[in-house]
């Protein structure tokens, strides 16, 4: 028998580190070649590591959230034959790690220890979120799962089982360790507050018209045609405005004092995953028609959310859209997308009494929200741009003539 160690490979781009985010073996199990070993985040993407021979695990290098050098052990087996090291050197295992499934949130192996040793239900953070909004004591949840962990599933059978949901005071923290792409996220809104000095417009639209024109458009659509969204018609918005202010269209590189205005539309789509906000990126939109627009906005979305984004698919947006639909809210103060200078928000659209022509009338109105550089965009030209995309918006017919 020999020892193999794995270590971490140079993924290129320039790539000297990456952060562990999830294991999926633990030391003692037996593993074949090409079985799943651990992903890793780079600041590019997270990659898949796969084992180049079978063997056992004696040793994993490296815990949840830390940061590991390219050439730096990862993993050591126990093999047939010679393996890939000489002499009687002995890596120290590191604690015990649970596997951590795809697209889920990996649970830190320190918590959950100490949870099992005072006989304190196993269970995810969501799952734990989940039965304190109902009211359950996670307790009094059988769980099904391994080492007992209680699921989701399991809260749906004790729900459904006519277990009364009863109050009772709660205590304890549960502490969870801020690692892979919600680090990345807390690190760029970070550096985006720090570094770009905000400001916020906000102006009401009537959308009446241009969601009657949307409804008419999806109920007379063709099959192969993706239903819309308000968010194709703000692109093509847009896309219409831009010229008239590349002031906006446009990224700062502050370290060497420039400002980059793009000819091109890269319009990001800020896009809630399982694992945190990313923003994918819907390349020359001043190329797109409305459905067209509408298509590639629901590819990259859904490229984001399984995933399976490539990485040119997650940069060099120069201004985002970013929208919570139906629950917009009233208004919102967005954060812009290091490196830009504008990203555009809308909000929820609701029926209200407005005054037209001297009369009180039912509309459908949305307020839109939008924040700027303000080393970049003064608020007389963001406004002037608000008011220019306000008017495609009421008349959307507009969208459509050159």
């Amino acid at each position: 028998m020999g020892r193999y160690v794995f270590k971490l490979p140079d993924v290129g781009e320039g790539t000297t580190d990456a952060e562990i985010v999830a294991w999926h073996v633990k030391v003692g199990d037996t593993v074949k070649e090409e079985q799943d070993l651990v992903d890793v985040m780079t600041d590019k993407a997270t990659v898949e590591m796969t084992c180049p021979v079978a063997g056992k695990i004696v040793a994993l290098h490296g815990e949840l959230g830390q940061k590991t050098a390219v050439g730096a052990p990862l993993v050591e087996l126990e093999v047939d034959g010679a393996g890939n090291i000489a002499g009687n050197g002995k890596a120290v295992p590191v604690a015990e790690t649970k596997p951590a499934a795809k697209n889920a949130e990996p649970v830190p192996p320190e918590p959950r220890i100490a949870a099992a040793a005072k006989g304190k239900p196993l269970a995810s953070p969501a799952v734990r979120q989940r039965a304190r909004a109902l009211g359950i004591e996670l307790s009094s949840v059988p769980g099904r799962g391994p080492e007992e962990r209680i699921t989701h599933a399991d809260l749906d059978s004790f729900i459904m089982g006519g277990n009364a949901l009863r109050a009772a005071a709660r205590d304890g923290v549960e502490d969870v360790k801020v690692i892979g792409l919600r680090r990345k996220i807390a690190e760029k809104m970070q550096e985006s507050k720090r570094r770009i000095p905000h400001y916020t417009y906000v102006e009401e639209i009537d959308m009446t018209e241009l969601e009657a024109m949307r409804a008419h458009l999806n109920a007379t659509k063709r099959a192969d045609q993706p239903k819309l969204n308000v968010l194709p018609f703000l692109m093509r918005a847009l896309v219409r405005v831009l010229p008239d202010f590349p002031q906006i269209n446009a990224t700062f590189d502050d370290e060497a004092g420039v400002v980059h205005r793009h000819r091109a539309t890269h319009v990001g789509i800020a896009t809630q995953t399982e694992n945190g906000l990313i923003v994918p990126v819907v390349r020359h939109a001043e190329s797109l028609d409305l459905w067209s627009s509408a298509r590639e906005i629901a590819r990259v979305a859904a490229a984001a959310r399984e995933n399976k984004a490539a990485k040119e698919e997650l940069s060099g947006s120069t201004i985002t859209l970013t929208s919570l639909g139906a629950m917009g809210g009233l208004a919102t103060t967005p954060v812009i997308n290091h490196p830009e200078v504008a990203i555009i928000g809308p909000n929820a659209i609701v029926e209200r009494a407005v005054v037209r022509g001297g009369q009180i009338a039912v509309r459908k109105m949305m307020n839109l929200s939008s924040s700027y550089d303000h080393r970049v965009v003064d608020g007389h030209d963001a406004a002037t741009f608000i008011q220019r995309l306000k008017a495609l918006l009421e008349h959307p017919a507009m969208l459509f003539m050159e």
